[in-house]
């Protein structure tokens, strides 16, 4: 359809010198159609090349900033399918992030960093999650001196996932962005947006910005001025982390879905020392 239609305006545009009239006529007609063509656009997906996004243009961005930021990586296939889902509430039940560099950054960021395991919990343990490389997760650390976060640390050129398993007993809602922008749409991330449903006891594999309801472009590590946040939008301001908000099934109690909670009030005591 959208293709049809820009043969169209490039038909009009080389007859639009045959007679004034007909010149205004076709300009009519070219701007009915551009108007039909971004109506249509508004429904894709975004790849690196489509127009920049003036709205998230403010952040002046040295020419080259250094550490590691997402790029726009090889399509994969990643089909979809629709479901319904409705949530207890319109803010998440839990958020968590995870910040990723190169070597050199994760030691800059990282003081007295400890290396953990490569899954955390989030959202009250609802989920555990993680980033994974072709080889397994990606070395990662728990930053000290009261920051408190989780680094990874990736490679320039790899290509990494997003892996999430649920660990509760309802389905939930995963809302998930690389670089402050959307997996599903490649624009910022919102909490008003929808994600991934991911069933009891399942993982979900999130492996790249979405291009169709079939297809991904892979996460892949890449120069901040390459990232698809610059690209796309001009504005790597929020390279280098990842972040997911968790949603909770309307109509499923909660407190079905803490093991470690339950596990905890079960064997909680009334005194603490024995006479």
């Amino acid at each position: 359809m959208l293709g049809f239609q820009h043969l169209l305006v490039d038909n009009l545009l080389s007859k639009c010198c045959f007679s004034s009239t007909m010149k205004r006529q076709s300009m009519r007609l070219l701007a009915g159609i551009l108007a039909t063509t971004a109506l249509y656009s508004c429904a894709t997906y975004d790849g690196p090349n489509a127009a920049m996004d003036s709205s998230s243009m403010p952040y002046n961005a040295p020419a080259e900033r250094p550490g590691l930021a997402t790029g726009w990586g090889d399509q994969k296939n990643s089909p979809i399918h629709n479901r319904s889902f409705v949530r207890t509430s319109n803010k998440p039940a839990g958020i968590d992030t995870i910040h990723y560099n190169d070597p050199q950054g994760i030691k800059a960021m990282g003081r007295q960093a400890t290396r953990v395991e490569g899954m955390q919990t989030a959202a009250g343990e609802l989920v555990e999650w993680g980033i994974k490389g072709r080889s397994g997760f990606l070395p990662a650390y728990k930053n000290g001196w009261g920051y408190d976060r989780r680094l990874v640390e990736g490679k320039r050129g790899s290509t990494y996932t997003i892996h999430i398993r649920n660990r509760s007993k309802s389905t939930l809602e995963i809302v998930a962005s690389v670089d402050g922008l959307d997996v599903q749409d490649g624009k910022p991330a919102s909490y008003s947006k929808r994600g991934y449903l991911v069933d009891p006891g399942k993982t979900l594999e999130i492996d790249g910005f979405r291009t169709s309801h079939d297809h991904v472009a892979a996460f892949e590590f890449s120069s901040v001025a390459n990232s698809y946040a610059n690209l796309r939008h001009g504005n790597p301001r929020n390279v280098g982390v990842i972040g997911i908000a968790v949603f909770t099934q309307k109509g499923v109690h909660p407190w079905t879905w803490m093991p470690r909670e339950v596990q905890d009030r079960n064997t909680a005591q009334a005194f603490a020392e024995a006479p």
